[in-house]
């Protein structure tokens, strides 16, 4: 930003790492074919599977706090990609679980080395993946994760002249 700018604010800077973050795994990850959005679902099945956890799409979609249509989307697209496999959850019949398959863990597990790899690259300035930066950077990002945002009121007489 140039000195006659203003500072950015922290959701300025959040929303551009987001953005690097996202460009840079989506290419890392492109020639395993999958995006940015699937490694999310697929990384978080197989860290669930070690736990010997079987989500639902409801229960991934809470996981990764994404919207549970997206991940339905989502599984329908990794499931024509044969790397996950969806089924009826016998305790709820409208429930639908899912599952890495075998070839979708071996896929997954490439992904996370590359991600991996890529991370620490990104978390070299604060002293890579292990360093106190870094830990103490976590620690903060899921402070402010854990704060719950109410949702926001279109025309509400509070909000209006405001920018976000």
């Amino acid at each position: 930003m140039s000195r006659s700018s203003p500072e950015p604010t922290p959701g300025f800077l959040v929303w551009r790492l987001a953005n690097k973050w996202r460009v840079a795994v989506d290419r890392a990850l492109a020639p395993l074919g999958l995006t940015h959005a699937q490694y999310a679902l697929v990384a978080s099945l197989h860290g669930m599977r070690r736990t010997g956890e079987r989500p639902s799409q409801r229960g991934l979609a809470d996981h990764t706090g994404l919207e549970a249509l997206y991940v339905s989307k989502l599984a329908r697209a990794l499931e024509a990609s044969g790397l996950i496999e969806r089924t009826r959850d016998p305790r709820d019949p409208r429930a639908v679980q899912l599952a890495l398959t075998e070839r979708g863990q071996d896929v997954t597990r490439q992904a996370i080395t590359a991600v991996q790899q890529l991370l620490q690259q990104l978390l070299e300035p604060l002293g890579g993946l292990d360093g106190p930066r870094t830990r103490a950077f976590t620690d903060e990002l899921t402070t402010l994760l854990d704060v719950p945002l109410a949702p926001s009121v279109p025309n509400d007489e509070t909000t209006q002249g405001t920018t976000p």
